[in-house]
């Protein structure tokens, strides 16, 4: 039982600050939907993720580019699409199935930070640090399974995001050599399992 209440503070919290962080973004100058990472996935491809239901958060160990100094590590919320969302109510991809084109799953990414007003220890999200997505399009990214990726790195100094600048060789690739190496191809390249609640 004190888990589970844990769980729904924890979830609670990540909202919030889920939240928090879609109102900055909105209110910079920059026009992010305008931005292509180097593979022509375009962040407006995205719209509304912001709102998407998450599938799982983590928190990664130090030193993982959250790009801090020092970098005490990243908060990641894991959130999916409709087509995602079903895919997985349809057991995939524990099941071995491919998940369907047109499925997408966001990344959202923060420093980690502490809650120094709350009556106990709690880490939460700090600085947003980047976004990342992956969509499902068997056509258009046969070289990576039919995943096509983008990662943009947030400068809160000028409130902007930023494509990840990658060689020309990892053009097509990019992401997708991680996916293959960490993720098995029996759960279609995907990491992420859904967190039960």
């Amino acid at each position: 039982m004190k888990q589970l209440t844990s769980l729904r503070i924890a979830c609670l919290a990540l909202v919030i600050v889920a939240a928090s962080a879609f109102a900055v973004v909105v209110l910079a100058a920059q026009d992010r939907f305008t931005l292509k990472s180097a593979n022509g996935v375009a962040f407006s491809e995205f719209k509304g993720y912001e709102a998407w239901q998450v599938i799982a958060s983590s928190q990664a160990d130090g030193g993982d580019g959250c790009g801090t100094s020092p970098d005490p590590g990243c908060i990641k919320s894991i959130v999916g699409n409709p087509v995602m969302i079903k895919a997985y109510g349809d057991g995939i991809p524990a099941s071995g199935k491919p998940v369907p084109d047109g499925a997408m799953m966001a990344k959202i990414e923060w420093a980690k930070s502490r809650n120094t007003s709350a009556p106990y220890g709690v880490t939460v999200p700090g600085p947003l640090a980047e976004v990342s997505f992956m969509v499902k399009d068997s056509k258009r990214f046969p070289d990576t399974n039919g995943w096509g990726y983008a990662k943009l790195k947030y400068d809160a100094a000028s409130r902007t995001f930023v494509p990840l600048k990658i060689e020309a060789s990892e053009t097509r690739t990019l992401c997708h050599n991680c996916h293959v190496s960490g993720a098995k191809a029996a759960r279609d390249f995907v990491y992420t399992s859904y967190a039960q609640r």
